[in-house]
């Protein structure tokens, strides 16, 4: 017997205010099943209201005008049919920063805050490491070069970065973001594909968020990430390794000594890059545990 579909949330009684919109847009995520129903719609409104979030709730009875909720709805509608919310707004958060993102680039992560955290952990920590050439490979927005340059140069402004990507336009928006956190002038974007822009670089760290989601998983990715993001920032052939092979195989000849290789990996292959990344030379392989502690983050010595 088929199951009755959730009902549609109840209209409130009374104007539609900022907590009644939160509220009833909430549960109509819920019912969708996005991810972070309550922030969904708080960043939805915050953007149609042109405020932050935390404004939201100084003033949770202030009724929305009628253009103020035709705007909204159009939005909730789009939201509804998969279009990620961080693409509607036009910015996603990242290590407390806000980046802005579009369809040129993926939307970044959680598990990606793993690679930068343990980056500025290595360097502080870790003689020989002073002053580092840091490279991120496959950009995107920004995201991992942008978070690193901000915290790095406080502390070690001998710090040197470069971000490459193989879509111009990708760039465009990484350096749109750079100049945005005040970084800009810290960071040589280079266009080309994987370490083909690094030639004759000799790097202290080579960080990277590859695609990496392999053919048998594909079928499995919610649509509003495979119908919206970049695909060629996703996926990466059978075994997802079409990019993190070639990286890990080069990596000996762009690191330095100390040098060290970060990647972002799909958990499921843990196993085949520790054995790939020992088999090149590379030195004390791991994979790092992210918030959901699962198996993510490759580290390999030079």
């Amino acid at each position: 017997m088929p199951q009755t579909p959730d009902p549609k949330p109840q209209t409130p009684k009374g104007p539609w205010t900022t907590q009644r919109l939160i509220q009833w847009t909430t549960q109509a995520f819920e019912q969708k099943g996005i991810d972070s129903p309550r922030i969904c719609a708080e960043m939805l409104l915050a953007h149609v209201l042109n405020q932050p979030r935390l404004k939201l709730y100084m003033d949770p009875h202030r009724p929305a005008s009628d253009l103020e909720r035709a705007a909204f709805r159009e939005l909730v509608e789009r939201a509804m049919g998969n279009e990620p919310v961080d693409y509607l707004v036009g910015q996603a958060p990242f290590f407390s920063m806000l980046l802005k993102v579009g369809p040129a680039v993926l939307i970044p992560r959680p598990s990606t805050e793993t690679l930068v955290e343990h980056v500025l952990q290595h360097h502080r920590r870790t003689p020989g490491f002073k002053s580092p050439r840091i490279a991120d490979v496959g950009t995107g927005s920004g995201a991992i070069v942008i978070a690193l340059a901000k915290q790095l140069i406080k502390t070690d402004p001998g710090a040197s970065f470069i971000a490459t990507d193989i879509s111009a336009d990708a760039l465009a928006v990484a350096k749109e973001n750079a100049a945005e956190q005040g970084v800009a002038d810290r960071i040589d974007f280079r266009l080309g594909d994987l370490l083909e822009p690094l030639r004759g670089e000799r790097l202290t760290y080579l960080c990277s968020n590859p695609p990496y989601i392999p053919d048998h998983e594909w079928d499995d990715v919610e649509p509003n990430v495979k119908d919206h993001e970049p695909t060629h920032a996703l996926r990466a052939g059978a075994d997802g390794l079409d990019c993190i092979r070639p990286l890990i195989e080069q990596a000996k000849q762009a690191l330095a000594d100390p040098g060290q290789l970060v990647l972002e990996i799909a958990a499921c292959q843990k196993q085949q890059v520790i054995d790939l990344a020992s088999e090149q030379g590379l030195r004390h392989p791991s994979v790092l545990v992210d918030h959901e502690k699962l198996p993510r983050i490759l580290v390999a010595d030079a």
